[in-house]
């Protein structure tokens, strides 16, 4: 006797925006490769394929690597406006991904539902915004700014926005689970006290602490510790 898998059918919503969003990042990825393509036929300077392909070998596989670890993710957070959103703008990790997690916490709304895509996908929207604009005006202001933001006095400050960025809302998260979270952390707290070069491997051991958790979840719940046994 064969058992029939489930069928997944997607909503209107769904289906207009992975059409919009196919078309969106094809165009955009169309764009980001005419960029150095106009700029050599403009000089006519071709890089020798050669030397073009040494290049690549360093940071393809890096860079493969982190795309398809960050698309299992983040995806199922940032949802399906937003993941097409956010990973043609970039940036995701230090804020489309903070933001997004944010805005969801302040509307009271979950990951993976449709309304939470749609608030998923307005912040990750209004972060865009909010950044090109702020990097228009610093690059209009740059002259001025420069010895402001070279002191001295503010340089631990910049150094440390990402790990204030991410324990605000950790803090928020943990406390929520933190028989899920406690996992993770503990695992995280001593690899980078054992290896602190490790820290400049955000992209590569997020996914890495995702799945413990994932894990965690999963043998909690089978001993009925996160809700009634299946």
């Amino acid at each position: 006797m064969t058992t029939q898998k489930p069928v997944v059918t997607l909503s209107a919503y769904e289906n207009q925006v992975h059409k919009a969003g196919r078309l969106w990042a094809g165009m955009a990825l169309a764009i980001m490769l005419m960029i150095p393509a106009a700029i050599c036929i403009y000089f006519d300077a071709w890089p020798p394929l050669s030397a073009l392909l040494k290049a690549l070998v360093g940071v393809l596989p890096m860079y493969w690597t982190v795309g398809i670890i960050e698309v299992f993710t983040f995806v199922p957070m940032l949802g399906t406006g937003g993941s097409y959103l956010g990973f043609v703008t970039g940036n995701l990790t230090n804020l489309k991904v903070p933001a997004a997690l944010n805005a969801l916490q302040a509307a009271n709304v979950r990951a993976g539902t449709e309304e939470g895509d749609v608030i998923s996908t307005i912040a990750i929207a209004s972060s865009s915004i909010i950044t090109t604009l702020i990097i228009a005006l610093g690059v209009f202001l740059l002259g001025s700014l420069q010895p402001v933001l070279e002191s001295p006095a503010l340089k631990p400050a910049f150094d440390n926005i990402l790990p204030a960025l991410f324990g605000a809302l950790g803090v928020v998260f943990i406390s929520k689970n933190p028989k899920i979270a406690i996992a993770p952390l503990l695992f995280m707290v001593v690899l980078f006290m054992l290896v602190p070069s490790l820290s400049k491997s955000v992209s590569i051991l997020v996914p890495v602490g995702a799945l413990i958790a994932i894990g965690v979840a999963r043998v909690l719940y089978k001993q009925g510790k996160l809700g009634k046994k299946a």
